[in-house]
């Protein structure tokens, strides 16, 4: 393509858009509808599936020490414990930091104030990079000298797995037919707008314009259309999230759910947005304008 031809087609496209306003507007609107729609359910996704990890990550076993180990040999532990396959970590905890532990976790609990730490065994919170090996790791821990007793609540774990790969299949699933609805629609709406200008597109082949340079002003149009779309919809998601991210933030009944900060996600939102606007807006145009190149 010269030069010069693209200053055309860019032209042309531009001016189409315009001179066809409604059509434009709505192809536009429903454009950023569908990718408001995507991108919400997408961030959604996205923030259930950290607050699913976030949970996993605080799902821990505990390693109860040979109460006749002196402090020193209990810590020494440590290390040991640390080298077994799929431990993320391994916090030594003593009796006496048990204890306190008890105290502020059971702050009405009467029975908890006199309790004397001599009754309790050091012991390790161990966290995991794999729930899925809770099991194994658990027999590898119990296996450590000095480690008389292990507690894993597999039940717990295999829940979080569970739930985890439920919500990804779900989400996935859903996004899916909001993609394929969205191409849909968008689809037929450039359809519209391409049909208004039926006489136009004919009059070209009439006068011998060749497929390509018919084509490549509504490809423009289809581009600026996609553009102006992704601008609009991720200022849009942008103020959404925002504000309710703000709602959860200054709500004292959602304690345990967490927003991610949308200035951690704009550029790769921003890009998403952005490909798949230019990528409906252009692929919306080729497919409306193929059925008059074949008259």
């Amino acid at each position: 393509m010269k030069k010069h031809d693209f200053g055309y087609f860019f032209h042309e496209g531009l001016s189409n858009m315009f001179s066809h306003g409604f059509m434009s507007f709505a192809a536009v609107g429903i454009t950023v509808a569908c990718l408001l729609i995507m991108g919400t359910f997408t961030l959604v996704a996205v923030n259930a599936d950290a607050n699913l990890r976030e949970l996993e990550s605080e799902n821990e076993i505990v390693a109860f020490v040979d109460e006749s180990y002196s402090d020193a040999q209990a810590r020494a532990l440590q290390s040991r414990i640390e080298e077994i396959p799929n431990v993320a970590s391994a916090t030594f905890i003593s009796k006496e930091e048990a204890t306190e532990d008890f105290k502020d976790r059971y702050p009405d609990e009467p029975m908890f104030d006199d309790l004397d730490p001599e009754i309790l065994r050091d012991r390790f919170a161990i966290h995991l990079d794999d729930l899925k090996l809770t099991g194994k790791t658990k027999e590898a821990v119990e296996q450590v000298d000095g480690i008389v007793k292990v507690n894993a609540n597999e039940e717990v774990s295999n829940g979080f797995i569970a739930l985890r790969n439920i919500a990804t299949v779900v989400c996935v699933a859903l996004i899916a037919i909001l993609l394929i609805v969205s191409m849909f629609i968008i689809s037929n709406t450039i359809k519209l707008t391409t049909f208004d200008r039926r006489d136009e597109i004919a009059i070209m082949r009439m006068v011998g314009a060749t497929n390509g340079f018919i084509r490549w002003p509504f490809v423009y149009e289809g581009f600026l259309i996609g553009v102006f779309s992704a601008v609009i919809a991720f200022l849009l998601q942008w103020m959404l999230y925002g504000a309710v991210a703000s709602g959860i933030d200054n709500s004292s009944t959602i304690q345990l759910v967490s927003v991610i900060p949308f200035s951690q996600m704009w550029i790769p939102v921003a890009a998403v947005f952005a490909g798949a606007g230019i990528l409906i807006g252009i692929g919306g145009s080729l497919t409306a304008i193929r059925r008059f190149l074949q008259v």
